[in-house]
């Protein structure tokens, strides 16, 4: 036991001390990294950076664990638990990473340049520079889609960053306080305890279950006046939530929210969101006005501005409206130079983390591959420069011209692979729901066995020491003493 104890500890401390670094080589190339999510981050951690000198650029410094976010809405989870530094990764690296925290607003894939500003609340005298780049990895994702509803930006809240989960997080709690309030009707208890989750996707679900969850545990025990009153409703316009999972998952899924008495309402859109109210067109066509006391928003993706500009700086090329259009090697179509990865993309796959995370991995060994063809042409071009004399000497140089053009040849990075490891969501009661691959088919399961294999699961995914501790310490301590 002593020994695991000082072993952890050295773990601990060794991320904590980095070593010195490499200094930038100005005979490198340079990799330009915009974005800190998990494309950005799976490649940064994976990328050999002796090859290139790398510059991150994002308005976070630090990658946010996503999946875990409705764990932080309502307070299973402290919010620096389920974030990691990006200095915490690139600190470690062989060469130094610059990494700047800044909102990149413009790329000129001509003169390939990256435009970016400081959007802190604290600025220097320069606030707005540009650099150049050899390569660039796109990977800024995406933002909240909206459908353009009237009221969805102004009285819901997003369920997408961290600032989401803890104002989510605020709110809920202030519906609790406002609804104990004395002197208020039964009608304004029942609306300040409605709350709505637009979204039957993993976020929305796994959401509405965290929910219940505090509620159960929690809420009956400090608000025992109130928690009985405490309703929750998701709202999906498909036919069904999760429809990236089996039949037989989305129907235990569906009855276990039923049995916690979590409303489902599908096939049913959302018209308005209103300070006090949601407006919904029912499945029938008919308009509802539900009245409610917060509104979650989880449903959709769209590409940001700094996208469209650049993708309508290639017209010809970028013709999908959904995201950027890439080749089977991640390039984006129009743009050579220019790697796109994660959300920001329109391709055949889902737009999920587990995506973006192989995406990065493999765009690191692409670079790996394209430093070492780099580094082969200039050994090339310093052979053909070569004056030589004698037909002996001229002849071992031209074999020697020949095995190298052949090595380079040979380089040819493999197209992006997907492979799909799992599906996984919780949904509520220490119940889980995973659709996993096997053979040539799929596994389906379900309940508290998938709900373990949900936490351990994610415990691995997380993508430092650091993190899996305080992720598994915030657990133990909601167990003992609550939320």
């Amino acid at each position: 036991m002593f020994g695991g104890a000082a072993g952890f500890y050295f773990l601990t401390q060794r991320d904590r001390t980095p070593g010195a670094q490499m200094p930038f080589d100005s005979d490198k190339k340079t990799v330009v990294v915009l974005g800190s999510g998990w494309g950005a981050t799976s490649l940064l951690s994976t990328l050999d950076t002796e090859e290139y000198n790398v510059v991150v650029i994002s308005p976070k410094n630090y990658f946010l664990f996503t999946p875990l976010l409705p764990s932080v809405a309502v307070g299973t989870l402290n919010p620096r638990s389920i974030i990691q530094p990006t200095r915490y990764i690139t600190r470690h690296k062989s060469r130094n990473v610059s990494v700047i925290e800044a909102e990149a607003t413009d790329v000129d894939p001509t003169s390939k340049t990256v435009t970016f500003t400081d959007n802190s609340e604290i600025k220097g005298a320069t606030s707005s520079t540009s650099i150049k780049y050899d390569y660039l990895v796109y990977a800024v994702g995406a933002e909240v889609q909206t459908f353009n509803i009237p009221g969805v930006k102004e009285h819901a809240v997003f369920m997408k960053e961290l600032h989401d989960a803890e104002r989510m997080q605020r709110g809920f709690m202030d519906c609790l306080e406002t609804a104990a309030f004395p002197g208020q009707s039964p009608e304004e208890v029942d609306r300040l305890l409605h709350m709505v989750v637009v979204g039957g996707g993993p976020t929305g679900v796994e959401l509405s279950g965290e929910l219940h969850d505090f509620l159960e545990d929690d809420l009956k025990s400090w608000y025992p006046e109130l928690a009985g009153k405490v309703k929750i409703t998701l709202v999906e316009a498909l036919p069904s939530v999760l429809p990236m999972f089996s039949k037989q998952l989305i129907t235990y899924t569906e009855s276990t929210f039923k049995e916690s008495k979590i409303d489902i309402l599908t096939k049913t859109m959302v018209k308005e969101v209103k300070e006090r109210s949601v407006v919904l067109q029912m499945p029938d066509k008919s308009i509802k006005e539900v009245p409610c006391g917060l509104v979650v928003w989880a449903a959709g993706n769209k590409g940001r501005k700094i996208t469209q500009d650049l993708m309508a700086k290639l017209p010809a090329e970028q013709t999908n409206r959904r995201g950027i259009t890439v080749d089977d090697g991640l390039r984006m179509k129009g743009a050579k130079d220019v790697f796109a990865i994660g959300d920001c993309t329109a391709t055949s796959y889902a737009p999920t983390a587990q995506v973006a995370s192989q995406q990065g991995a493999y765009l690191a060994r692409v670079l790996h591959q394209l430093a070492k063809k780099d580094g082969l042409e200039k050994e090339l071009k310093k052979l053909e420069g070569l004056d030589v004399e004698g037909d002996e000497e001229r002849a071992r140089v031209q074999k020697e011209i020949a095995v190298m053009k052949t090595k380079i040849s040979k380089i040819q990075p493999k197209p992006f692979d997907y492979s799909h490891q799992g599906t996984l969501a919780y949904i509520g009661s220490e119940k889980a729901i995973a659709d996993l691959p096997f053979m040539n088919g799929n596994i389906a399961s379900g309940g508290v066995a998938t709900y373990l294999f949900w936490r351990s699961a994610y415990l691995s995914t997380l993508f430092s020491l650091r993190n899996r501790t305080l992720v598994a310490t915030d657990w133990v301590k909601v167990k003992l003493f609550g939320r």
